[in-house]
This record gives C-alpha cells, structure tokens and sequence, in this order.
C-alpha cells in the first residue's frame, strides 16, 4: 500500500441520520434511563443529552446568526480556551436541569434539523468561524469543522448508548468518518517529535471501519497521508475501539498501553497515546 493524500471528507450530509437515531434512541429511554451515569464525568445522560441541545443552539447562533459570546479576555493558548469552553458547558448543564426530558427531546427534534440543513449549505471549502484547535490550526476550512462537529455529536451519543446499553453506531458508515475526522489530531500530536526527514510513522486500525494512515516528517513538519509507508519507523497497530476511545479520552493511558502495538522505534510509537480529537 502506498501513501495518498489526504481528501477532504464531507460529513454534512450524516447530521440529519446521526440526529433520527439520537431521537429514536432518546425517545425509547425510560424515566430511570435519564439519571444513569456515563463516561463524561459527572454528567449523567440527560447531562449529556443538554449538552447536545446546547451544541445545536450554539451552532445556530454563532455560525448562522452571528451571535456570538465573548471571552472575559483574550484567549491566549489552548489551555484559556478550554477553560472557557468548559465554563460554557457547566453554566449550560446547570441551567438545563430545570428542564424535563421531554421538553430536552422537543428541543432537540427542533434543532438538529435546522444544524443539518445549516451545514449542508455551507461551502466546504469556505473558512470556517472557528479554527479546529485540537488539530493544530490556526484557520480552518468548513468541511473540518463540519467533520468536528460530526465526531463531537457521534461521540456524545455513543456515550448515551453505553450507559443505557443500547446499541452502538460502530458500523462502518457511522465510525469511519469519525477516524477521517479524527486523524487529523495526529501533525499536532506530533509536532514535538524531532525525526529527520523522510521518516514515516504509520497507524493500522483494524475493523470494519479502520484503515491505514501515515505521517511522514518533511522540512516543516509532520504531513498526514492516507495508507501505510513502504518501510516506516514506527508501526501501531490497534482495533477501531480503542481507537476511537483513544481519541475521545475514553481510553486511560495505562490501558491503552494494553491494547496498542507498537513496532520499530517505540520513542516515535508512543506519542501516538496522545492524540486526542477533542479539546482537553
């Protein structure tokens, strides 16, 4: 297998399909379902169920509309804009609890219809409002962002569905775009990694929705491509759940050690533990 550039992945047109199961899944929840805990701390499902309301409306109102909220100062590093972003979520989720379930899922089928057809309107390659920090961008273009967005929501349902023992959408059309997305935390991960040029990190994630992917140092760093280098440094090797759970934080380092594979030169393996799709 030989290394291709990296295209673009649309994920717009998955908002409306991801949105019905989330509502199908919501709507088959009984009262008790709604306090159970999940793997996003201490928020429980309707927790996290607010904060997807919240994602919706934000989108709406910032994106769409212009409405924006402003910091209490500048932002001057990723740390100060995760602070920022983590006060957002727990004013959010502490005003939502006066909310009922009902009214959380009426709400909800109003405005993931109004984010999907927002987002299938945007031109892909347009500028987005919002660079995509966790990948180490200064500026980025809508179809990244969109696909941001697209895992955040993913995710976030994925961590209902485990805490009330639903199903999961780990099918190949729901998670392979999810690692599209997501693969490209990796040149950031990456950025402090010394190697000389022309070496090659590869990743292998097997399953039904996995694939190969490759950084490769250049003059100015690390570039990402698709498939595996000829005869890379490093070689991991991991299935698509722990790899998805590594990029979402849903994987302690220690027991991601237990599931990864490293091979050749580990010192370039294992910062791969590292990468992370989400702002933290």
């Amino acid at each position: 297998m030989g290394l291709e550039p990296i295209a673009p992945i649309l994920t717009a047109p998955l908002f409306l399909p991801l949105h019905a199961e989330l509502l199908a899944l919501l709507r088959s929840l009984g009262p008790g379902d709604w306090e159970r805990p999940t793997s996003a701390g201490r928020w429980r499902v309707r927790d996290v169920a607010a904060h997807l309301l919240d994602g919706d409306l934000r989108k709406l109102s910032a994106h769409r509309d212009g409405h924006l909220v402003a910091p209490p100062g500048p932002l001057r590093d990723a740390r100060e804009l995760t602070a920022f972003l983590n006060d957002l979520n727990a004013r959010w989720i502490d005003a939502a609890r006066r909310l009922s379930p009902r009214s959380i899922v009426d709400l909800l089928a109003f405005t993931g219809p109004e984010v999907a057809g927002f987002v299938e309107g945007l031109d892909p390659f347009g500028q987005s409002l919002f660079a995509v920090a966790w990948a180490g961008e200064e500026s980025s273009l809508n179809w990244l962002d969109t696909g941001r967005e697209y895992t955040e929501r993913w995710h976030h349902q994925q961590q209902i569905r485990e805490a009330v023992g639903a199903a999961s959408l780990t099918d190949r059309e729901w998670l392979r775009p999810v690692f599209e997305v997501s693969v490209h935390a990796l040149p950031a991960t990456y950025r402090n990694v010394s190697a000389a040029p022309g070496t090659a990190v590869s990743v292998a994630i097997s399953g039904e929705a996995g694939g190969t992917w490759s950084l490769l140092r250049e003059a100015e760093g690390w570039r990402l491509w698709r498939g595996r280098a000829t005869a890379p440094a490093a070689l991991i090797r991991l299935d698509q759940d722990g790899a998805w759970r590594l990029f979402f934080k849903a994987l302690p380092p220690a027991s991601a050690v237990e599931r990864v594979a490293f091979e050749g030169d580990v010192s370039l393996a294992k910062p791969y533990l590292g990468s992370l799709a989400v702002m933290a």
